[in-house]
């Protein structure tokens, strides 16, 4: 064995130096009569309302994260340029379906976050002031994929647009 390798019995011969160390910041030493220890009402009422705050603040973040992706579209709506090719209208469908399919599952999605004294957690009634944050965010994404329709001239905006369905009047005077 070489000079420079720590010896097991030469370690554990000697007193711990470990002992005189003071403990490190935001240690709790946990003694095993505490950990057996039944934990009280206070405790179990603050963990459950601990947990039923996480919850809503999970939900919240679930309800703006369709907003936390519209500048990520907004680049890829402008990187796929002003022309129709097939990558623009990959990406324009992606814009245009997938926040109808989010706001058609909607109550699947917030279901795991519904608090635990609903007894429906997929009723629009739970997590409602979430829900309609979500079904906003969704409606911007629908919007920036409708102004890109309306920029690629998909969307019939113009009186010329129209003009299959005008009828024509009768003209003022004939010639014969």
């Amino acid at each position: 064995m070489s000079k420079n390798t720590p010896h097991n019995a030469s370690l554990q011969d000697s007193p711990s130096r470990s002992l005189k160390l003071p403990p490190p910041p935001n240690f709790e030493s946990f003694n095993i009569a505490a950990k057996n220890k039944a934990p009280s009402e206070v405790e179990i009422k603050r963990k459950a309302f601990s947990y039923s705050k996480l919850k809503e603040k999970r939900a919240w973040d679930l309800a703006i994260s369709p907003a936390k992706s519209l500048p990520m579209n907004a680049f890829m709506l402008y990187m796929s340029g002003s022309s129709l090719q097939i990558f623009s209208i990959g990406i324009l469908a992606m814009l245009l379906l997938n926040p109808v399919k989010a706001m058609a599952g909607i109550n699947n999605v917030f279901a795991p976050l519904a608090p635990t004294s609903q007894t429906q957690p997929k009723s629009f009634s739970t997590l409602w002031l979430q829900k309609l944050a979500f079904i906003a965010c969704n409606l911007l994404t629908l919007g920036l994929g409708l102004y890109k329709c309306r920029a690629l001239g998909l969307l019939p905006t113009g009186t010329g647009d129209w003009l299959a369905f005008e009828t024509r009047g009768q003209p003022p005077e004939f010639s014969f």
